[in-house]
């Protein structure tokens, strides 16, 4: 199975994920681009989102996520994040019901007690999908649903870039990266009890290009993927 290391073309200096998102809080939200993962959710035809009661948002970040669902009618969102620096940016913008520094693999949170778990652009720093899938799973009442957005492995294996961010310092530093193809997110899905709905996937478009145009030898290529996983009544 390939790694992410079999591809990176930076080798920036890499810091541990709590580490590298409490550096990065100050800056994130220029830097994060709705192209990358709102712009996907709202292409998506299920949920239902306005049915959406309950909802845990696991590795929640700034809020951004929780924010979409806020306007979109769910009242009432969970935030678990690994980072204190960026569950300290999602209180300032308070849109969650509890937020909870944790890992998302071992949340804390209550069992069977979420139409919806939701996650955005986390799951490339985990080494293994299983454990995050199984606690999706743990968390979610039967008949809900669990959405992910990920970034594609085809753009994490065509340009070897990890994420990354640039602090004060000037020296960008690579936060933990791994590579996860289709078939382990599938795998560690049905190990789980999950059944795929739906999925997207999202180009480099005139969108990226006009931000980004030093990307146009990119243009065409997936950048993130969301999946719509759902379970039997």
């Amino acid at each position: 199975m390939p790694t992410f290391a079999d591809f990176d073309r930076r080798n920036y200096r890499t810091v541990d994920v709590a580490t590298g998102y409490d550096g990065w809080a100050p800056t994130y939200e220029q830097t994060v681009m709705d192209e990358m993962d709102l712009a996907l959710l709202n292409r998506l035809r299920r949920p239902d989102w306005g049915r959406v009661r309950r909802a845990a948002d696991l590795g929640c970040g700034t809020g951004r996520t929780g924010a979409w669902l806020r306007e979109r009618g769910v009242a009432h969102i969970d935030g678990v994040d690994l980072s204190e620096g960026m569950l300290a940016r999602a209180r300032e913008r308070g849109v969650h019901a509890s937020l909870a520094q944790g890992d998302v693999r071992d949340t804390g949170l209550a069992s069977g007690t979420y139409d919806l778990v939701i996650s955005s652009l986390i799951d490339e720093h985990l080494p293994d999908l299983a454990p995050f899938y199984a606690e999706a799973r743990r968390l979610t009442a039967p008949g809900g649903t669990f959405v992910l957005v990920s970034y594609h492995p085809q753009f994490m294996m065509a340009t070897g870039m990890p994420t990354h961010y640039t602090p004060e310092s000037g020296e960008p530093l690579a936060i933990s990266t791994h590579l996860h193809l289709f078939s382990e997110h599938v795998t560690a899905a049905v190990a789980a009890g999950w059944h795929l709905a739906e999925s997207a996937e999202a180009l480099i478009d005139d969108a990226w290009l006009t931000a980004k145009p030093k990307w146009e030898h990119l243009r065409g290529y997936p950048f993130t993927m969301a999946w719509v996983w759902t379970l039997s009544r």
